[in-house]
């Protein structure tokens, strides 16, 4: 359809049905345009807050990862044998009769006998920042007196 045959189309139009027409294309251009810029602002605006709270959760875990690094960066290097004689202290002052060790190379192995957890998880926390040893492997059973089983640590290197 040319423009010429849209102005007679227009023109045959009574004014009514003008309006009508006019009134429609309004509804028409009011619901693109909701559609396509006001309903997603919307959105936006509303889901903002919650995902503002979840990034500030998130770099805040972050600093504290970052934080614990540079501590841990800064601390001086613990030689192998430094390691195992805090190993052996920390067990006997935490775990007491609960625990055993044996030291095979650059790992160690703790056997634990009904130790609680209560005891363990701060036990486990002072080994990693003053021995630097880490968890390579745990197996453990939880049974009525507390945990039984192995746990298996790396020493640092040499």
């Amino acid at each position: 359809m040319k423009a010429a045959d849209l102005r007679q189309a227009w023109s045959a139009l009574a004014v009514r049905e003008r309006r009508l027409v006019l009134l429609a294309g309004g509804i028409v251009l009011l619901a693109v345009l909701w559609m396509l810029v006001l309903s997603p602002a919307l959105r936006t605006v509303r889901t903002v807050p919650a995902q503002t709270e979840q990034l500030e959760r998130q770099l805040q875990a972050m600093q504290a990862m970052a934080a614990q690094a540079r501590d841990l960066k800064g601390r001086p290097v613990v030689r192998r044998e430094d390691a195992l004689r805090v190993l052996q202290s920390t067990l006997a002052q935490r775990l007491g009769g609960q625990a055993q060790l044996t030291p095979a190379g650059e790992r160690v192995t703790v056997t634990l006998t009904g130790v609680a957890p209560e005891l363990l998880a701060p036990w486990l926390g002072q080994v990693r920042t003053a021995a630097r040893a880490v968890v390579v492997q745990a197996r453990l059973n939880q049974g009525a007196a507390g945990w039984d089983g192995s746990i298996v640590l790396q020493l640092p290197p040499p």
